[in-house]
């Protein structure tokens, strides 16, 4: 288990490192130090370091090389059936739907350092990997028009199979007609017809309206992924 450094850091960063799940604290700091010296970043560049599964000692590990904390992510997982009614989608079609999809994903994302960025390129790369389904890549149309989406993944842990929601959004112009919950059960319907044990999704910590929506469905607090920055 290794410390990962990202071929490309995400908007506002010149490097992006994340610490898996499971690394040993007693290693963590000197393995970052060397990480760090290893990249060759130049002076006053702005970096990242995601901890997967934080613990309760990460902050001031993390104080002790000069990172502050600034971003949580939570990992959130949910029981089947899940609590609500799904809506109507369709699949998504490669090479017919992607040009759409983008239009809708910017949008929705705007504000989001790393989806806000998906373009065709990333978009194609991620149709080519072996777990993308383009049965579990749902599209909500309204009036012959684009209004959300939700793209599932299977993920196979051991015995486990879980179900996560990737990627889901409602344009922006769609929002405040209540698409966000049943799009969401959709999602996690198909990921039961397939076989998951169970549903998942990560979410920024400070969004309370979604994670309210995904509480009513079902959801709980899982775990937390952390995200600290400094200039080095």
């Amino acid at each position: 288990m290794n410390i990962l450094i990202s071929d490309e850091a995400p908007l506002g960063f010149d490097l992006s490192i994340t610490v898996p799940q499971g690394f040993s604290r007693d290693l963590l700091t000197v393995e970052l130090a060397a990480a760090l010296k290893e990249s060759l970043v130049p002076t006053d560049s702005l970096v990242q370091i995601w901890i997967e599964d934080t613990q309760i000692d990460d902050d001031n590990l993390l104080d002790s090389i000069g990172f502050s904390s600034y971003r949580d992510l939570w990992q959130m997982r949910c029981k089947f059936p899940p609590t609500g009614e799904d809506i109507p989608t369709r699949k998504f079609i490669c090479g017919v739907d992607d040009e759409a999809f983008l239009e809708v994903n910017s949008r929705a994302f705007s504000w989001h350092p790393e989806q806000g960025s998906l373009d065709s390129s990333k978009l194609n790369d991620l149709i080519k990997e072996e777990w993308f389904d383009d049965e579990g890549f749902l599209l909500l149309e309204v009036k012959n028009r684009l209004a959300g989406f939700c793209w599932t993944k299977v993920h196979h842990q051991g015995d486990l199979t879980v179900g996560e929601i990737f990627v889901i959004a409602v344009d922006p112009d769609f929002h405040g007609r209540g698409f966000g919950k049943p799009l969401t059960i959709s999602g996690l319907n198909y990921l039961a017809n397939v076989g998951a044990d169970l549903g998942m999704l990560y979410v920024e910590a400070d969004n309370k309206p979604a994670i309210r929506i995904y509480e009513d469905i079902g959801f709980t607090h899982f775990s937390t992924n952390r995200a600290y920055r400094k200039s080095v």
